[in-house]
């Protein structure tokens, strides 16, 4: 199946800086009316599907990858019709089938979007390689996508399903669950409130590390559950290697994006929310030797993003692996977090907890009553918003740019060198190598054509 779209990308409107009192009183009328990530200038894509259809009527979904974290996904979205069942390993797709036996089974998703012609959605839990050519053929056939984060595997393909999806008017949402837990909401609130001042630096780290030091070496014929060509699909086609499904594929630039790829849309995702953040101006890391096979053990990123409406300039640094710190600012952090540090004070948060900075400055503080809505359920915001009811949080106008500058942080390491990034036009200025490794090639049947014209 080829694709048949192309995505023309518009710039953002450059935005007048304001004081940082100004954008703070802006951020929290934002918060209060509309009660999510709106702090944003980007408005959500509207379905035209979701207006007429039946709210009493089970919505009919395809899932695509069925175990691991697509069985979560699948238990998210079970109250549903869920009409076919895709998955390269035959041994999951049999299993699941025994859970809903009236699905139709298929091991290409290319085929089962064709071929299935009543679908509402499809939720996609791949690698991270087929996110994108699956997600691509979903929107151009009409369907409502629920994706897996990271949006996708490169920064164009992010550009361009961002778009596409916003043309085409289906309801999206990237899989970024914690983005519906109550602790996020709070956090977001105080920040924009102004508890701790004016945030002008974000520390944001992960003491998990998905990278390799080598690739592992091809071995003997692939088990007969698993389609390996199907398993390989965008990527270079190679021989059978023990591993990589269903798991490590992670550790492999082929299929992944590390630690960062991995991990980046949960944490990152909260400063993006509360600062109303959107793609950085310059982006410069540090890590082991790059490789164009594998990701580092560890790694640091720093992203310095302009100021605009919502913030003045802030620099968010990221850690993973074993540039993961024990200590920032002075204090003691735990394994995983975010740290915001304002001018009146600082706040780390994790995914369940905060606190504020210093203890005693705080220690008689009272949050103010809550203004962002508790979520009906993450899998819910995009089931009921086809529905017509209510917006995804993190629809692909959202996802997409926080997608772009989690992989742009891969992007810099692999260079060696500070990126210069020009948002409007997709290129790293003065770097042709650099805005190359924002796009990938396809192996035949598998291209996503609207990410070789993205611009924006």
């Amino acid at each position: 199946m080829k694709p048949t779209q192309s995505a023309h990308l518009n710039a953002a409107s450059p935005m007048p800086v304001q004081s940082g009192t100004t954008r703070r009183r802006w951020m929290q009328m934002a918060g209060a009316t509309l009660g999510v990530a709106a702090a944003s200038q980007w408005q959500p894509a509207t379905s035209n599907a979701a207006e007429s259809t039946d709210p009493d009527r089970p919505l009919n979904l395809a899932i695509i990858g069925v175990a691991n974290r697509g069985a979560s996904n699948v238990a998210g979205v079970k109250s549903q019709n869920l009409t076919a069942l895709c998955d390269v390993d035959e041994n999951y797709l049999q299993a699941a089938s025994k859970q809903f036996p009236k699905a139709r089974l298929y091991r290409d998703y290319r085929e089962m979007i064709r071929e299935e012609g009543e679908l509402d959605g499809v939720v996609i839990s791949t690698p991270d390689h087929h996110h994108a050519p699956a997600t691509i053929r979903a929107i151009e056939s009409g369907l409502h996508v629920y994706c897996e984060k990271p949006l996708t595997h490169t920064v164009a393909e992010a550009r361009a399903i961002r778009l596409a999806a916003k043309e085409a008017g289906v309801v999206t949402q990237m899989g970024t669950q914690i983005h519906a837990g109550s602790n996020y909401r709070r956090v977001v609130e105080m920040i924009q409130d102004g508890v701790i001042g004016n945030v002008t630096r974000v520390h944001v780290w992960v003491g998990k590390g998905w990278g390799a030091t080598e690739l592992p070496s091809p071995k003997g014929e692939a088990p007969s559950n698993v389609d390996w060509d199907l398993w390989l699909g965008p990527a270079p086609k190679i021989a059978y290697t023990p591993g990589l499904h269903p798991a490590s594929w992670r550790r492999y630039r082929a299929y992944g994006a590390g630690t960062l790829g991995d991990m980046g849309c949960h944490y990152v995702d909260l400063p993006f929310w509360a600062l109303g953040l959107h793609l950085p101006s310059s982006i410069v890391a540090d890590g082991a030797p790059p490789s164009d096979d594998y990701c580092p053990t560890g790694l640091k990123v720093r992203y310095h993003f302009d100021a605009t409406d919502h913030h003045d300039e802030i620099d968010l640094t990221w850690y993973d692996g074993d540039r993961s710190p024990k200590e920032l600012e002075g204090i003691s952090v735990p394994g995983s977090g975010v740290l915001f540090v304002g001018d009146k004070g600082m706040m780390i948060a994790t995914y369940g907890s905060y606190t504020l900075l210093p203890k005693e400055k705080f220690a008689d503080f009272k949050p103010a009553a809550p203004r962002i809505a508790e979520s009906i359920g993450h899998h819910q915001e995009w089931i009921q918003a086809i529905r017509g009811q209510g917006t995804p949080l993190c629809q692909f106008d959202y996802s997409g740019p926080l997608t772009e500058t989690v992989l742009l942080g891969t992007v810099a390491h692999q260079c060696g060198r500070e990126l210069k990034f020009n948002a409007s036009d997709m290129v790293c200025v003065g770097d042709d190598a650099a805005t190359a490794l924002l796009s990938k090639d396809y192996r035949e049947g598998w291209s996503v054509d609207a990410a070789a014209t993205a611009k924006a």
